[in-house]
Formats: structure tokens, sequence, C-alpha cells
């Protein structure tokens, strides 16, 4: 009998943990990158930062910008710019659909998290939907009442 074998869950590298917080999430991609050597280098260490990163699309691609990079120690003289936009690899048709989507219905695209799958940098990208202060503060009073029943659940 042979064993069956077991499917790797993609190791993640980075999560936006206020895109999540900021956003409302409406559909998910997931997106390849175009990256140099000593950018993968750096990213398999994990020196990444989130911070201000957005999808922009200029001629029918699509590019991640405001993500930074750290650079890589031991590159030498060959060194990645640290801010520089990356072009991302997706479908014309998926390009075409989120670009619509976020000329129409104000939408946004935002960056989720980074992560290898099968040796391969994904990116993982939403197409989200803005959350105002009245909203973040409603989910925080929701997930304490859950959280407070759980407890009371498990004492009882």
């Amino acid at each position: 009998m042979a064993k069956k074998k077991k499917k790797k869950s993609p190791s993640s590298i980075a999560l936006n943990k206020q895109a999540r917080r900021n956003y409302e999430f409406v559909e998910t991609f997931e997106a390849g990158l175009v990256l140099k050597g000593t950018e993968v280098k750096s990213l398999r260490q994990g020196l990444v930062s989130f911070m201000d990163g957005y999808i922009n699309f200029k001629e029918g691609e699509a590019w991640l910008v405001g993500i930074h990079i750290a650079p890589y120690d031991h590159a030498g003289y060959t060194q990645h710019e640290p801010d520089r936009p990356r072009k991302l690899l997706l479908h014309a048709g998926e390009i075409e659909k989120l670009q619509t989507r976020v000329e129409q219905k104000g939408l946004t695209v935002v960056p989720v998290r980074l992560y290898f799958s099968r040796g391969k940098i994904k990116l993982e990208i939403a197409l989200a939907k803005g959350r105002n202060v009245h909203n973040r503060k409603e989910e925080l009073k929701r997930r304490d009442i859950a959280r407070d029943t759980a407890r009371q659940l498990a004492d009882y």
C-alpha cells in the first residue's frame, strides 16, 4: 500500500496585517512577481515591509508599488533598488477584470501576503473595499463579545 503525499501548505514570507484591518476583501487572487536574484534572497530572509503597498495598473499591466524589500547583505556591487515598482504576473483577463472593477465600483487592490509556492514567490492580492472607523470599531466589539462568550462557555 503506497503512502499518500501530504500537500504542503505554502510557507508564508510576510503578511500585510493592516490590510485585513483597513479593508473588507471582496475577492482574492494569486500573482507571480518579476524579481531580481538579490530580492529573492532578501525575501528568503523575510526582509520585506508592506507599509504603503498598493497595486497600480499601467498599459494593461499590473505593478506592485510601495513595497520595501531590504537590500541583501552579501550581494556585493549588484544590489537591487529597495522601493522599485515590481511587475505582477497575472492573466490578461484577471488584469482587465481588476482594472474595470477598481475604476467602476471604487474598490482598490491591496497586497495581502507574500509566500512560497512550489519554490516560486507568489503574492496574494485582494480586491477590497475600504472600511471606515465606525466599521472597524463594530468589528472589534463583535470579536470581544465572541471571545467573552467562548470564555464563559469554557468555564461553564
